[in-house]
């Protein structure tokens, strides 16, 4: 989503480069393509002009140390910032109550159903809780039955009441289900609008009223910029929500919803969707999120979703394999599997300082496992297990059956034995830190 504005803000930054000091002139020029870039990115002018404000005052009050840059410095000056203005650090949702009660906001289009259920899956699978989702949109019949799809999906119960035109009594019933139910978590989904009109904001006032949620959540889609930050300030003046959820931040958005949202509401950004499937959820962390805009990759993030991915003891077995040369084609399918668990791999590679710059224009194909794995589904189990096996007229045949190039037989043996390599390297680096 940032790629633009991490580009423009690279270039703002090259013109302190080869300075041997900060000074008001050279400040004031890269600020102003620092400015220039957010308004780009559809960050409203007042926050690019207060955000750039107070860089130029740290900048000038700051005593540059002899070992580091102008230009190092001025990142991590804007680095600070950015993580300040998207609101420092993660903000967690409130699962007090028995049960808590959720109650999500947004317009229609926004992504607010398909976030209610990526909400309950995520409590369920990572949270240890047992949630109930809520068909609360009258209107739309649609809606409930997209809310049911979803539900079943998960493994999540979802409350409808198709004959019942009362919102408000609807949740209601659902609250005393949920409660018979032993169901730890209620999430209520009602109906949006194409726009922000009284009715609706009447219905979801009183829904809040009369369930008194622990958390309400403001749903915005992140590719309507500086109108999405608008519309938060309409629904937060009308039900002051407890934090906002960014979704499709994975489409081509400029980002200015994700700068500007917080300064405007004074509301944490709680949870970002990032893909259709029902795990495309991610905690918000801003801090972080400044680190891959400004190109310095996200580490902690891809390192914790190798830890939920991958499979420790499966990893035990892989090292062993490793250690006595036995690493073989069955062992790499395992581990593609386990890779497609963590996500896009384009997503997942720009978390790596310095990557991600590097593969903007680089087409990497969502199917790209899947062909390798094609490839080796065409192998026999002994060529699986012994690569050593595949000689020229295997390689055709293996190429033949799975719809590839010999030449991509090939490139997929180096893979292999690169594989090999590196994660022997790694054994030995662990070794030595030990």
């Amino acid at each position: 989503m940032f790629e633009n504005l991490s580009e423009r803000l690279e270039k703002s930054f090259q013109i302190l480069k080869g300075q041997g000091r900060i000074t008001e002139i050279n400040v004031a020029d890269t600020l102003k393509e620092v400015r220039r870039a957010l308004l780009e990115a559809d960050v409203n002018y007042k926050i690019a002009k207060e955000f750039t404000d107070n860089v130029k005052a740290k900048a000038l009050g700051m005593q540059v140390l002899t070992a580091v840059k102008p230009g190092q410095m001025m990142v991590k000056i804007v680095r600070d910032e950015l993580a300040t203005l998207m609101g420092e650090r993660a903000a967690d949702i409130n699962l007090k109550g028995n049960p808590t009660i959720i109650l999500m906001a947004g317009l229609q289009g926004s992504g607010k159903t398909t976030f209610s259920g990526k909400l309950a899956n995520y409590l369920k699978s990572k949270r240890g809780k047992s949630p109930m989702l809520v068909a609360c949109d009258v209107y739309r019949p649609a809606a409930i039955e997209q809310l049911k799809v979803l539900g079943a999906q998960i493994g999540v119960p979802v409350y409808a009441d198709p004959g019942n035109v009362d919102p408000v009594r609807i949740a209601l019933k659902a609250l005393k289900e949920a409660k018979s139910a032993h169901r730890d978590v209620l999430i209520i989904d009602p109906a949006g609008r194409l726009a922000i009109d009284a009715q609706m904001m009447e219905e979801i006032t009183a829904i809040k009223q009369a369930l008194q949620p622990q958390e309400t959540l403001f749903v915005v889609d992140a590719m309507t910029g500086q109108d999405a930050v608008n519309t938060a300030k309409e629904f937060n003046d009308r039900i002051d929500f407890d934090g906002a959820i960014l979704t499709k931040l994975d489409g081509d958005a400029r980002g200015g919803a994700a700068l500007s949202i917080r300064a405007v509401v004074s509301k944490p950004i709680k949870f970002v969707g990032t893909g259709e499937k029902m795990d495309a959820l991610d905690i918000f962390h801003p801090d972080r999120m400044a680190d891959r805009i400004l190109g310095m990759g996200d580490i902690v993030s891809l390192v914790e979703k190798a830890q939920e991915s991958f499979d420790e003891e499966e990893a035990k077995r892989l090292q062993k394999k490793i250690s006595k040369d036995l690493y073989d084609f069955n062992d790499l399918l395992v581990q593609f599997k386990q890779l497609k668990k963590m996500g896009n791999i384009k997503d997942l590679a720009a978390m790596i300082p310095g990557v991600g710059s590097k593969l903007k224009d680089v087409d990497i194909k969502e199917g790209a496992i899947e062909k390798l794995e094609a490839m080796i589904y065409s192998m026999t189990p002994a060529e699986r297990a012994n690569p050593a096996l595949l000689n020229g007229s295997r390689k055709r045949r293996v190429a033949a059956g799975s719809g590839a190039t010999a030449q991509e037989i090939n490139g997929l043996i180096s893979q292999l034995e690169n594989m090999k390599k590196m994660v022997k390297q790694g054994i030995k680096q662990a070794k030595k830190q030990r």
